[in-house]
């Protein structure tokens, strides 16, 4: 046995003898070995001859019980170990310290006596008065349950009850408080049953099952009442619950549940009552009644599950808000990082520095071997840029400038916008390492669905990770918990609060970055964030928005939190926001978020034809310039010059106009061996076909809201006359009629959207004129007219249109006229009115038969002509 476990009952000097002394023995009987050792000093004793032991946990033998015979009696002592010291590893060493390291009883011996004092070997020892009739016989320490129990010899003549009541009132009257526990004292009752000193892996417990057993084998037990349990088991603790067990239950043994308060009071009663046999007198029947006692753990399964699913009004709010706290705490620095390496282009390797200065060294090497120069990107833009450089400059002159307010690039459909901007106004910034964070709203606006358009904003910006897909299961979630609960959780986010997130985080990581290039030993550096910001312009990164308000008839959402989040960043001095939109009426949606602010406009035209023309060239002599020269060969003369056709140019730019894609795709043709008429031919025949492909042939109503017939007037009339009065177009019956229920300036806006026209609008956002959406159209509308047979088609299906409005408006006349014959008496006062209506039928009679005249000659048309 262990040293610790061999002197825990080692009796203390300050008691007196009552008798005389004796030497003591020591009899440790442990392990399957036996040790016997001779105190050195003698210890006063109250009998002829003190033996002290200590036994195993399992009891003698291993049995499981500790037998106590005649004239003998247990005690159980509470409190003299720790109640957590139920690691198997420590009872291992408790158990095993005299083998494993016999040196520790010098030393213990070496100990303060304050110290031993509180050791677990002397706690029981200390308990146990001087004047007690008793001599300790065996002594089983039982770890897991904080206790001992002490088997002692009385006298004969000796009450045991008396000697328990002396014992309990020396426990109160002198409290022993133990240094793991400081707040509790040893206690100690007299073991009335016979215990089951078990060593299994089983843990003391508030709740004990106390199971009923007949006292013999042909007995039959007796089930206690919860009165006779109260009275048995009170004077243990306080018992916070009796279960019997329940009504119709079949398990045998009959057993009863008891709820102590505290662990305490379970370990005394558990340890005391074990083996306990009622007798008939106290209700156990008459043979009697055997109590065995077991801890009852409880029953944990499932309980976390259940009590979440019991209360949806606590958990579903709080899973929420611990999810929004994680995400915030979590992904959103994640996001911010992924956000700021998108706008510098740190994992770009297009612009990583060696990766740049190797290929320059190739290119060159390449271009040395062939002879050739180095070659200009975009040779016919310089032309463009030399007649629009006062934009250019006036773009970089706002950049440094600390104005909080939008700079609007206005400008049709390849007009250079973006070019103008990006390869122009900010070519300073690309190439210093400082590039411009370019959002396009077209697949923002395009996608469909909610889902769609968050991965397409947070792809523009390089948020990431994004869980769009998780927005459709939070809908479904939330909306499963608020047909529960009664109430919407918050788990789901519109579309609005998911793109205000990632413009949050935008918005954070452009801060960050114009901060960046802030050192400590900056003149300014006693400066807040903001007042840097906002004294250095010229070091906020620049975000440039393309395709603002494209298909803005659709949906506004995207294009309003665009606009209030740039708002943010302007006023915020965070960063300069350029709006690149072909919209004209792009003030209205901007003044929303900047009402008090004037922006700062370019408006971006057509080139005028001596640009065109220089467009033209340049592309055209650029090939030859690149071109390697052989060796001792002059070098041959740009077609500029060589090519007689070139006069052509003059009348084909005048009718293709100066959009730029119109003029880079007519020297494309030109490169090719056509000549520029021929080449302004296929143009405009292209064009006609795909104005007919998609404004009148394959058009779905569902998917437009115009109508081929009200295309088709559109053409015709921008045909005969290049531009048309807005106003008057919107007195035409076709566009006053739509199967849509569309008004005619929603058509018309729609048509523009689509790019078939222009609208042009006064200074103050009136629109006055309409015009063809690009200068080739106005040819491609000719060209469409002049086929008979196409216009004989689209002008039937207008004749038939009007003829149906005709026919309604007479319908109308005639219900009104029934109705007004059949007021009695014929009053003269709606006579007019009937003279009215009649005029009004006999207007439109006459127009339906016109129209029928028309349809006739369109006819013959159809019929006669492929």
């Amino acid at each position: 046995m262990s040293f610790l476990a061999r002197t825990v009952f080692q009796a203390r000097p300050r008691f007196q003898p009552a008798l005389r002394a004796y030497p003591r023995l020591n009899i440790v009987r442990g392990h399957g070995h036996c040790t016997v050792g001779i105190a050195r000093k003698p210890t006063p004793i109250l009998t002829a001859i003190n033996r002290r032991y200590v036994t195993t946990e399992a009891g003698d033998d291993k049995s499981g019980h500790i037998n106590a015979g005649k004239n003998e009696g247990i005690f159980f002592f509470y409190n003299v170990y720790p109640l957590k010291l139920n690691s198997s590893f420590l009872t291992f060493v408790l158990r095993n310290l005299d083998s494993q390291i016999p040196q520790l009883k010098r030393q213990f011996q070496k100990l303060n006596q304050n110290i031993q004092a509180a050791d677990p070997k002397s706690i029981t020892t200390r308990a146990l008065p001087s004047s007690l009739p008793i001599q300790v016989e065996e002594v089983v320490p039982r770890y897991k349950e904080g206790g001992a129990f002490v088997k002692f010899s009385y006298d004969s003549q000796a009450d045991v009850i008396e000697i328990e009541r002396t014992l309990r009132k020396y426990l109160k009257e002198n409290p022993i408080k133990p240094w793991f526990n400081p707040f509790s004292r040893v206690r100690t009752f007299l073991v009335r049953g016979r215990p089951w000193v078990e060593d299994l892996v089983r843990y003391p417990s508030t709740i004990l099952k106390v199971e009923f057993i007949p006292s013999t084998p042909e007995g039959q037990a007796a089930e206690l009442s919860q009165e006779t349990l109260y009275s048995l088991f009170r004077r243990y603790g306080k018992l916070a619950d009796i279960e019997p067990q329940p009504q119709g239950s079949k398990d045998l043994p009959k057993f009863a549940l008891l709820k102590f308060m505290t662990v305490r009071h379970a370990i005394m009663a558990k340890n005391c009552m074990h083996g306990y046999r009622v007798s008939e007198s106290e209700g156990g029947g008459a043979l009697g009644t055997v109590l065995k006692l077991v801890y009852q753990q409880r029953i944990k399964a499932h309980w976390i599950k259940d009590w979440l699913f019991s209360h949806p009004r606590i958990v579903i709010p709080a899973v929420a808000a611990l999810v929004a706290t994680l995400t915030v705490a979590v992904f959103d620095p994640i996001r911010t990082f992924f956000i700021k390496a998108h706008v510098t282009r740190t994992f770009h390797i297009n612009d990583n520095k060696v990766y740049k200065w190797l290929r320059s060294q190739l290119m060159r090497a390449n271009d040395l071997l062939s002879f050739r120069h180095q070659k200009i990107d975009d040779p016919g833009l310089a032309a463009i840029w030399e007649d629009r450089k006062d934009a250019i400059e006036q773009i970089r002159a706002w950049l440094i400038e600390t104005a909080d307010t939008f700079i609007v690039i206005q400008g049709p459909r390849g007009s250079g916008k973006k070019e103008l901007v990006l390869d122009q106004a900010l070519k300073d910034r690309i190439s210093t390492h400082n590039p411009p964070l370019v959002i396009d709203c077209k697949p923002m606006q395009e996608a469909r669905g909610d889902s769609a358009t968050i991965a397409a904003a947070a792809n523009e910006v390089g948020y990431r990770p994004v869980f769009s897909w998780m927005n459709s299961i939070s809908s479904l979630v939330d909306l499963a918990a608020q047909g529960t609960i009664g109430t919407k959780t918050g788990f789901s986010e519109t579309l609005d609060t998911q793109l205000a997130k990632i413009w949050q985080n935008t918005a954070t990581a452009l801060k960050e970055i114009a901060l960046d290039s802030r050192g400590k030993d900056d003149k300014d550096a006693n400066l807040s964030d903001d007042e840097y910001l906002e004294a250095h312009p010229e070091r906020r990164p620049v975000v440039v928005i393309d395709n603002f308000l494209h298909k803005s008839q659709e949906s506004g959402v995207v294009y309003d939190k665009i606009a209030e989040w740039a708002a943010g960043l302007t006023t915020a001095n965070i960063a300069h926001v350029i709006f690149l939109t072909n919209d004209v009426s792009f003030s209205k949606s901007l003044s929303k978020a900047l009402p008090d602010r004037v922006f700062r406009q370019i408006q971006l035209g057509d080139c005028t034809p001596e640009v065109a023309k220089r467009f033209v060239i340049k592309h055209l002599d650029a090939d030859v310039d690149d071109d390697p020269v052989p060796k001792g060969e002059a070098k041959p003369a740009p077609p500029s010059q060589t090519r007689e056709d070139l006069s052509e140019l003059d009348e084909c730019i005048e009718v293709l106009g100066g959009r730029l894609t119109d003029l880079e795709f007519l020297a494309r043709r030109i490169k090719t061996g056509e000549t520029p008429k021929k080449a302004v031919r296929e143009i405009i025949s292209q064009s006609a076909s795909e104005i007919l492909k998609m404004y009148i042939l394959d058009l779905s109503p569902s998917a437009h809201p115009w109508t081929p017939s009200q295309a088709w007037l559109l053409i015709k009339s921008l045909a005969a006359s290049p531009s048309l009065r807005y106003n008057e177009l919107l007195l035409s019956d076709i566009l006053k009629s739509s199967p849509s229920g569309s008004s005619g300036d929603t058509i018309l806006q729609s048509l523009e959207q689509a790019e078939l026209i222009t609208i042009l609008s006064s200074p103050n956002g009136r629109p006055y004129a309409v015009r063809s959406g690009k200068p080739v159209y106005q040819a491609a509308f000719k060209r469409l007219v002049e086929d008979e047979v196409l216009r004989a088609r689209l002008d039937l299906g207008i004749l038939g249109e009007l003829t149906k409005i005709e026919t309604a408006a007479i319908d109308k006349c005639e219900q009104e006229l029934k109705l007004l014959g059949g007021l009695p008496g014929q009053p003269s006062e709606i006579r007019p009115r009937v003279k009215s209506l009649l005029g009004k039928i006999w207007t439109s009679q006459e127009k339906v038969e016109g129209f029928e005249r028309e349809s006739a000659v369109l006819k013959k048309v159809l019929g006669r002509e492929f």
